[in-house]
């Protein structure tokens, strides 16, 4: 048997078809809500380690760097002492005054170079040490975001695994609906869809309301709604509504709550004024 044309389908046939895709996206929700805030805690964890690893590297980086520092300022200390060694001894030629206080203030200022070195030495030290200990507090958050990114990814593999084969059956289902319902009206259910809070793009009417936004809907509507002849939209939230009996649900009269609640006034209001005439 040939394929139907989904721009040969009725109007009737177009919302029975809505209407079942709607349903099995909503089962597919489900199925996505079990994982709850799964997914989104193990991409949290993952871009906070992705951090912390960076920061690691930066630290690490700061601490070679100091070493470097260091390394360099002890080559200074090795050279100064050479010069104040050698400026020593040409003390002992020295000719005249001058000489003697120029290669003095050499020494002098040699040897405040090696006090200088010394000071920067400790600093870079005293920073290594505090980076050091950066690195392994990172480090220890770096491991346990690691445990619990684990786990959270192991809990979330085995609620995809049972969710796994309904899905995959759920979404040929859709694939198959959606090949049948043409593509402008197909384009319009998913923007209304996708703008919905509740993800429901068609609705049908519940107690003469929209099953959507719970808007009343007027009576002439109704009957527009109850005739299939054209795709008629809630003018308040947008959804497309399609008749209860149409989706397959037994409809629910509004009209009935209120007799129900009528009757239950009038039964109280019987019952008090029974109590107050035996008073």
């Amino acid at each position: 048997m040939a394929k139907k044309n989904p721009t040969d389908l009725s109007v009737e046939e177009k919302l029975k078809a809505l209407y079942q895709l709607q349903t099995t996206l909503s089962a597919i929700d489900e199925k996505r809500a079990l994982r709850g805030e799964l997914p989104l805690e193990v991409q949290d964890l993952e871009d906070e380690i992705e951090g912390l690893t960076t920061r690691k590297e930066k630290i690490q980086n700061e601490i070679n760097e100091f070493k470097s520092a260091i390394t360099q300022k002890q080559r200074e200390i090795i050279e100064a002492q050479s010069n104040v060694e050698r400026y020593k001894k040409q003390l002992d030629e020295v000719r005249n005054n001058r000489e003697y206080d120029t290669l003095s203030k050499e020494i002098e200022y040699q040897t405040l170079e090696i006090e200088l070195c010394n000071k920067k030495i400790k600093e870079a030290q005293f920073r290594i040490e505090e980076k050091e200990k950066d690195l392994v507090s990172t480090g220890e958050q770096v491991e346990e975001r690691t445990q619990a990114l684990n786990e959270k990814k192991s809990e979330l593999d085995e609620i995809m695994q049972e969710t796994k084969e309904d899905e995959e059956k759920l979404r040929t289902k859709v694939a198959d609906l959606e090949s049948k319902i043409e593509s402008r009206l197909l384009t319009s259910f998913k923007r209304i869809r996708k703008n919905a809070r509740n993800g429901l793009g068609i609705v049908y009417v519940q107690r003469d309301a929209c099953g959507g936004c719970f808007n009343k809907i007027p009576p002439q509507r109704q009957l527009d709604i109850k005739m299939h002849k054209k795709i008629i939209v809630c003018e308040y939230c947008g959804r497309i509504m399609i008749d209860p009996e149409l989706a397959g649900v037994k409809p629910v009269a509004a009209t009935e709550d209120k007799t129900k609640k009528k009757r239950s006034i009038r039964r109280t209001k019987k019952e008090s004024e029974e109590t107050v005439s035996e008073d």
